[in-house]
């Protein structure tokens, strides 16, 4: 999710498939054998992390995450995929904050066991966890960073060095989410003259930076750029300061906890002109802030919709059947195929190993062959730790509902 301090963006993909099995608990994930059953073959133990907002405004996501990988632990554990090693998940909660993710990641590089980690959700936090894990070459996959520095550095745009070669991820960022957001607001509808709006985060600040860059490229106006406080709820100020400027759309930097209230409160004001951001919104929770005047907002998130695609049909099966009480919410998929792209590396670096600390390098060198089809579509990584797929799509609210416009390939001019 996005770059920003403490962000990440949170879509929450198929929920209402999942709330069907909200009577089973999650303990089934645990799969009752917690080590070698009979003791027979000697097998050891290789865990992989999760750092995720597993409490707080964004646990949604960070749950889905979770249990996302708790699944394909699981079978991968089923289907004997590393003949002599048992996997098993380490869940440390994050908050959705910088310091709590610096701690799970000290705790988890502290543990020999620990081969690899999935997470974060927010860029801010994988900001503090990156160069914990890095000294250690424990890998790390996010399913929901977009912030393009923590692949390519703080000069992405004209000068990109990757900083950590541990760290990879399953979704496409915000070099690619803003403009794509330009593109259908100037191209498909129409729209010329657009207001912004930050909550100062790093994955909003970013969002509203490549935007602005693309949708003056195309010859579109930003008549106004205002910034929020995360911590403010009434936002009539910022309203004040862009209504005389007379909009046709405001895109939004930032969560659906300040996303909401604030398109809320621009229809209320007069400014009723569609609210557009980006992952960080793309949530039913922002439906449920915003109200009935929610209605035609827009946003955009990574990937296709997930119960959309064949290739996610057994993923949401299997979760379902799982009986998970959370949903996947937005990262599931993404989730999944990152575990799973850990465990891919896992095949080749764990086959001969002693132990996980002297396969924690071997797993770094895999991740660079690792490719193959998943849940979100093909799964591997350029020379930075980017995902090759870059894939996404435009929700607008109707009837109270995220609702697919276009989903596309992003293609650079």
């Amino acid at each position: 999710m996005g770059g920003t301090v403490h962000q990440r963006s949170v879509v929450r993909v198929g929920a209402s498939l999942i709330v069907a099995s909200l009577a089973l608990t999650a303990c089934g994930s645990r799969s009752g054998d917690d080590g070698g059953g009979s003791g027979g073959d000697a097998t050891k133990t290789a865990k992989i992390g999760v750092i995720a907002p597993l409490s707080g405004d964004l646990s949604a996501l960070g749950l889905g995450i979770q249990h996302s990988v708790e699944l394909a632990v699981k079978q991968a554990n089923d289907s004997n995929a590393i003949p002599g090693w048992k996997l098993e998940v380490v869940p440390k909660d994050d908050e959705g904050k910088p310091e709590p993710g610096k701690n799970a990641a000290t705790a988890l590089a502290g543990d020999a066991d620990v081969i690899g980690v999935v997470g974060t959700l927010n860029t801010s936090v994988s900001q503090q966890v990156q160069p914990v894990l890095a000294p250690k070459n424990i890998v790390q996959v996010s399913p929901a960073n977009t912030g393009p520095g923590l692949t390519q550095g703080a000069n992405w745009q004209t000068d990109p060095k990757r900083p950590y070669p541990t760290y990879f991820r399953t979704c496409t960022t915000d070099a690619v989410q803003g403009p794509f957001a330009a593109r259908y607001l100037y191209e498909t509808a129409k729209i010329t003259k657009v207001a912004t709006i930050h909550d100062k985060k790093a994955y909003g600040q970013g969002l509203v930076g490549t935007f602005t860059e693309e949708f003056k490229k195309l010859g579109g106006q930003v008549v106004a750029a205002q910034t929020i406080n995360p911590d403010d709820s009434n936002y009539q100020a910022v309203i004040s300061a862009i209504k005389p400027s007379a909009p046709q759309a405001v895109y939004y930097g930032g969560e659906y906890p300040q996303a909401g209230p604030l398109s809320q409160q621009m229809k209320a004001a007069g400014l009723n002109v569609p609210l557009m951001g980006g992952d960080g919104i793309y949530d039913p929770k922002f439906i449920s802030l915003g109200g009935k005047t929610s209605e035609n907002d827009l946003a955009t998130s990574v990937g296709a919709p997930i119960d959309k695609l064949p290739s996610a049909k057994k993923f949401v099966e299997d979760y379902t059947a799982a009986g998970f009480k959370d949903p996947y919410a937005a990262y599931g998929g993404y989730s999944y195929d990152a575990a799973n792209a850990i465990i891919a590396a896992l095949k080749n670096s764990l086959k001969d190993a002693k132990d996980v600390e002297s396969a924690r390098q071997a797993t770094v060198d895999a991740m660079k062959d690792v490719s193959f089809d998943g849940v979100t579509g093909k799964v591997a990584f350029d020379e930075y730790g980017d995902t090759t797929s870059k894939v996404l799509t435009v929700y607008k609210v109707s009837g109270g509902k995220w609702a697919t416009v276009e989903t596309k390939e992003f293609k650079s001019e």
